[in-house]
Parts: structure tokens; C-alpha cells; sequence
């Protein structure tokens, strides 16, 4: 038994969890129960117990961060005996390690390389080329995501098995065969083959197999609720003969489906398991108890979960914030207002604002801005930093300015035009010689047939183009948003992202149209351009502290004293995008997410949603989000905005309010309930 120094910072169900040693167990751990800590007690409980050999043990997680951490923690419950843990590491490093030992099996040498997406990408790239596959209209990122999933699924390419109507797929799979056959003519694998190769060999070798099972007498696995199909797969190969795997995580913060990530393999462990002992770690360290009563009861709602009961030993704590806004602006003016109140109480960087798009930091930053806030995006990139916002600035700064050098090197050859870097450096040089700006040597090397054929194409197209929207500003005033939408459109611009079936691009289309609502603010180009340059100037790398701005997905796992939640409105949160394509399963993400925002404060969390935002370049009405109403009324404090008189309720207009049979009434009803509670 461990010694009581080590017991002795742990409860009953941490102890449990701990010194459980017979057989498969889950341990359910809620947001800020302590898992890392019971996972490293327990791998030196095993070890100190002499259950097993450091080099008998598996614990697998999902980041190096995460396996490094759990290494200096063993170590320190077991100071030397703890060297000899050679499989502790992300579930990569560990099938690498082990692939490398058996490579000549799946037609490899050990010493392949592991190649990243940059090196997938040009080998996609290379393959469309030579099958004469366009990827402006399949895009090889996309291409990418989908030979992903199949690997996670488990599927070489000779046992996939397409959907004869998905066009894309009917596509991708003949070129998943060539890029699989290119891999091991070139003694490579990309991360999916890691998993997916080791799998196919512990399968067809069963004496390998067993092997493997018997030396690994206990499996640890940390967030078992992200693992995916060929992860779990790979697990229960390994743990045939002992059966000792320790599975760790929490169903409720199950947010990573896009990733192939899939929660089954929680919910159905015991289904797959025999016997598996199920411990709850149910008491929070983190959070005050109105928050996690509030948090709780909106997960409650979820059917598909293991369900457990957070508690805590904390302070009840402040309600909390639940905030009305008139609009987008008037709810970035009040969360800054807030923060103004408490920066004295709490520093900035223990205050975050979390979102559920990206875009949605623009309004934020916009403010922050103005009234010389810090702050800093974690997990991605300042607004008038991204690329695509960069691209249209670009392009409008040119309209504006012919001199404009470094915006046209930025946007000539934006969407790919034929003109190479070769050609650009022709005109640099020529540019040089003549005194002149790159647009008009670019022209005059045109007359004088100083171009190659293809460039001279697209340079020619490209020069007619800037031509005809400085005539569309100058001459038919075209406003300047609509000038925008006039470049995206004509250059080729949107087409060029909305070909690209990915994520990524998806996301680059929203931040364009934020854009676009924020230009409207402005009465003319020059006035937004001069915005722009300022807010670039001004934003600087501040130094000390800044309020943190990020995502939901990207705030897994942290914490923070005061969290911001903005933007709980119907079709942003819940993302009308995860209810079209996954219906109740994609809602119940979503709440999932909407949990582990809750759980990531401390002592203090606001939400707010605004009854009108300027989204896409118009005005909508928006409707609070359905989580509002499975928050308990009990444990929040509401602004003044839902105090609204009489005459106010009166003047409200309906929309289309009819009630039907089933008593599911139309949205227009549906605000004007909410604005009478």
C-alpha cells in the first residue's frame, strides 16, 4: 500500500481510483477533480506495490505536454524507480516506437521517416498533377481529411468502402491508393499510418500480439473520451491478456467529434470490458459552487452521458452574469466596462473571454483597441493579422493607391494567376530601373512584350480587373462594401475558398464577412483603410498582461479566475452548421462545449447574448440561445435589460406567429415569451 504521505492529499474516491488494481476501470473525472493526479499516483502505486516493472506499464496520453508532466510527477512520488517508464508518451510516439520494431511487416525498413502535412501536401499536390485532378476544385487539404478519417476508421485503402453518390469520395479513394503505394516507395508514414499500421500488424500476428498483451500488465490512458475508433481499437488488442487498462476522462467534455474523435468508446467501455469498475471523481477544485450548479444543470440535459454529480468544497461564490445587450457593440462596450471594474481584483491574464467562432473576436478586439485594453488571442491570430483579411485590405488598398507596392506583391498573384516568383522579380527590377511603382512597370513591360506568354495572361487579367473597380469607386461610387464583395467575387477570391471543402476555409469565409459588417461602420474606403492602418499600429505586442481571447475548443483544459461567455444566441451557439449535420448528437456537442466553457472559470463567469448583431453585412434579429434556458434561474444575476415595461412589451412586433398542433411555436413567438418573463 502507498505510503500515507502520498494518501493523504487525496479523497475517498481519489484513493479508490488509485489503489483499484484488478481488472478494467473507468474513472470518471470531472472538470477540476484532480486526473493527472490520480494517474501518476496510481502508475507509482503500481510500481512502489510492485504490481509491475516502470517498463511493464502503458500510459498513454494525447499531447507530449501532457506525457512529459505525468513523467516529472511519477518522479517525484518515486524519485529513480521512476526512470525506467519507456512507455509513457502520446499515442504517436509510442506506435512509432513500436512500428519501428516490426516495420518490415507492412513493407517499411525501420528507419522510415514520419513525414508532416507540409510534405502530405506536396505529395498530394504531385498525385492530382499527374491524374489531372484540379485542386482549386478539391482542395488537397480536403483531400487530406478525408484519407485521415478513413485511417481512423481503421481502413487501408482496399477496404474502404465509398458512398457510390459522394462524388468527393469517389475521387479521393483512387488517389488515397497512390498516395498509400508513394509512402512506402518512399520508406514513410504520415501520424494516421502510425496507429493505423501498428493495429493491422498486433491483428495478423497473433503471437506478436500476445507478446505485447502479457508484458503489458497495466494500460493507463489519460482522456479517454477524445480517443477515436483505431486508438481504442489499438487499446484493446493490448490489453487481451491482463485486462488491467485504466481508462481516464469525462463524457462531458467530449468536444473533439471533427477530429474523429468518438464518444462511444466512453460511454459503451463497460459494454467492451467485462466487469469494469466504474469510480466517480466528482469533487471540483476549481470552480465556486453557484458555477458548478449552474454548469451541472445545463450538462443534465444531455441523454447521451455517464452522468455523475460535481461538488465542492469552495465558497458558494458570486451568481452568475447573465447579460442583455441591444447588439454586438454594445455588448463588446459592456464586457469591457466589466473588466475595467475588476482589473483591480483580478489581473488580466486570469481573465479570458471565450467564443464559439473565431470572428467573434473582432468586435472585441475593435473595442480593446480603442480604449488601449491588452489583450491576446491564444490559438489563433489577431484579426486584421489573418491572412484572408490581410488579402482583402490588400486588394482595396490597391484600388485606392496605385502606389501601393506592397499590396499589389501581396494580391498579383492571389488567386494563382501564372505569376511566378520569377516574374515578380522581373518587375521589381524593371520597377527599379524606371523609378516607377510595380502596377505601372507591370503595364509598361506588357507594351513592350517584356512578359512571358502564360504571365503575361494572367497579368494582363489581372491589371483589367484593377482597372474596372477603380472605375466602380471613382466613377459608378460603388460604396465600398459592396466594392469588396465586387473584388472577391470577380478575382476569383470566394470561389477559391469555397472550393476548398475544409474547416479551415470555412472559417476564413466567416472572418470575410465579419469583415464586411465592420466596413459598414465606416462611410467611406478612406476612412476604413485609415481604420485599419491605426488598429494595426496600435496593436502592438503589449507588455505584462493581457485579457486572453480564444475559443471554446482551444480553452480545453485551462483555467482562469474570471471567463467571459459572449454570443449565446440561436445559430451561434448552438452552431447551426454541428445541428444540420450531426441533429441531436451535434447539440449535445455543442452543450458539451458550452459545459467545459462554464468549467473553465474559477471564481467568476459572465454570459451574454445581444438581441440584434450585424452579421454578413446585415442587421438580424437574434434569439438567446436554448442553453439560456437550462441555466437555473436561481444561481444567476440578471442585467436590467430583463426588466423591460409594459409599454415596451407592447410596441414588440411578432413574426409569423402561429402556433401549431404540437405546440412548437414560431421564433417570433418564442422572443416575445422571452421578453415577458
Amino acid at each position: 500500500m502507498l505510503n500515507s504521505e502520498y494518501l493523504k492529499d487525496l479523497n475517498k474516491a481519489q484513493k479508490e481510483a488509485v489503489t483499484y488494481l484488478e481488472g478494467p476501470l473507468l474513472i470518471v473525472a470531472g472538470a477540476g477533480s484532480g486526473k493527472t493526479k490520480v494517474l501518476t499516483t496510481r502508475i507509482a502505486n503500481i510500481i512502489k506495490e510492485k504490481k509491475a516493472y516502470p517498463n511493464q506499464i502503458l500510459a498513454v496520453t494525447f499531447t507530449n505536454k501532457a506525457a512529459k508532466e505525468m513523467q516529472i510527477r511519477v518522479s517525484k512520488i518515486l524519485g529513480s524507480s521512476a526512470t525506467g517508464l519507456s512507455w509513457l508518451g502520446t499515442f504517436h510516439s509510442i506506435c512509432a516506437k513500436l512500428l519501428r520494431k516490426h516495420a518490415p511487416a507492412v513493407n517499411l525498413n525501420s528507419n522510415f521517416t514520419i513525414i508532416d502535412t507540409d510534405d502530405q501536401t506536396r505529395l498530394i499536390k504531385n498525385i492530382c498533377k499527374a491524374e489531372n485532378i484540379d485542386i482549386k476544385q478539391l482542395a488537397p487539404r480536403y483531400i487530406l481529411a478525408i484519407i485521415d478519417k478513413w485511417k481512423n476508421k481503421g481502413f487501408y485503402p482496399n477496404e474502404v468502402i465509398i458512398n457510390q453518390k459522394d462524388i468527393y469520395e469517389r475521387t479521393i479513394l483512387p488517389i488515397y491508393k497512390i498516395y498509400q503505394q508513394k509512402l512506402i516507395d518512399l520508406n514513410s508514414c504520415d501520424f494516421g499510418d502510425l496507429i493505423l499500421h501498428v493495429v493491422k500488424i498486433l491483428e495478423k500476428n497473433k503471437d506478436l500480439r500476445e507478446i505485447y498483451s502479457k508484458n503489458f500488465k497495466y494500460i493507463l490512458v489519460d482522456e479517454y473520451q477524445d480517443t477515436n475508433f483505431i486508438q481504442s481499437k489499438w487499446l484493446r488488442l493490448l490489453s487481451e491478456k491482463n485486462k488491467n487498462i485504466c481508462c481516464v476522462g469525462d463524457d462531458d467534455q467530449s468536444i473533439y467529434s471533427w477530429r474523429g474523435a468518438e464518444i462511444k468508446n466512453f460511454l459503451e467501455f463497460d459494454q467492451v470490458y467485462e466487469n469494469t469498475k466504474v469510480i466517480r471523481l466528482e469533487e471540483n477544485y476549481r470552480s465556486t459552487e453557484n458555477i458548478l450548479a449552474v454548469a451541472s444543470s445545463l450538462i443534465a440535459n444531455n441523454e447521451n452521458r455517464v452522468g455523475k454529480t460535481l461538488k465542492t468544497t469552495l465558497q458558494k461564490g458570486e451568481l452568475v452574469k447573465l447579460n442583455c445587450y441591444k447588439n454586438g457593440k454594445d455588448e463588446a462596450i459592456g464586457i469591457s466596462d466589466e473588466i475595467e471594474k475588476i482589473k483591480k481584483v483580478y489581473s488580466y491574464n486570469n481573465i479570458t473571454i471565450l467564443v464559439r467562432a473565431i470572428f467573434q473576436t473582432r468586435e472585441f478586439e475593435e473595442r480593446f483597441l480603442k480604449i488601449g485594453l491588452p489583450y491576446r488571442i491564444l490559438g489563433g491570430i489577431k484579426f486584421y493579422e489573418r491572412a484572408e483579411i490581410k488579402d482583402c485590405v490588400a486588394y482595396l488598398r490597391l484600388v485606392y493607391q496605385e502606389k501601393d507596392d506592397l499590396a499589389f506583391e501581396r494580391v498579383v498573384n492571389n488567386p494563382k494567376r501564372s505569376i511566378g516568383d520569377s516574374t515578380i522579380k522581373n518587375i521589381h527590377e524593371f520597377a527599379k530601373k524606371q523609378k516607377n511603382c510595380l502596377e505601372i512597370s507591370s503595364r509598361k513591360m506588357i507594351e513592350g512584350n517584356l512578359i512571358k506568354p502564360k504571365a503575361k495572361i494572367g497579368l494582363m487579367s489581372f491589371l483589367d480587373l484593377i482597372s474596372k473597380w477603380r472605375n466602380d469607386l471613382t466613377i459608378k461610387k460603388m460604396s465600398h462594401v459592396k466594392l469588396l464583395q465586387t473584388i472577391l467575387d470577380e478575382s476569383g477570391y470566394s470561389a477559391m475558398l469555397k472550393n476548398k471543402k475544409d474547416l479551415e476555409n470555412e472559417n476564413r469565409l466567416e472572418n470575410i464577412k465579419e469583415l464586411l459588417s465592420a466596413m459598414k461602420e465606416f462611410d467611406n474606403l478612406e476612412s476604413f483603410l485609415d481604420h485599419v492602418s491605426l488598429a494595426t499600429s496600435i496593436d502592438q505586442e503589449w507588455e505584462g498582461e493581457k485579457v486572453n481571447m480564444m475559443t471554446m475548443h482551444a480553452a480545453k483544459g485551462l483555467e482562469f479566475d474570471v471567463i467571459f461567455l459572449p454570443g449565446w444566441e440561436e445559430g451561434l451557439f448552438p452552431h447551426q452548421k454541428s445541428i444540420e449535420e450531426k441533429g441531436q448528437s451535434g447539440l449535445e456537442e455543442e452543450r458539451r462545449l458550452a459545459y467545459v466553457g462554464l468549467t473553465r472559470a474559477k471564481k467568476k463567469v459572465i454570459v451574454s447574448f445581444s438581441m440584434n448583431r450585424f452579421y454578413q453585412g446585415d442587421w438580424i434579429d437574434s434569439m438567446a440561445s436554448r442553453f439560456i434556458e437550462e441555466l437555473p434561474d436561481k444561481y444567476l444575476e440578471k442585467n436590467s435589460f430583463f426588466s423591460e415595461t409594459q409599454e415596451e412589451i407592447e410596441e414588440f412586433e411578432f413574426n409569423q406567429d402561429v402556433e401549431n398542433e404540437s405546440g412548437i411555436n414560431s421564433p417570433g413567438w418564442l422572443r416575445y415569451q422571452k421578453r415577458i418573463k
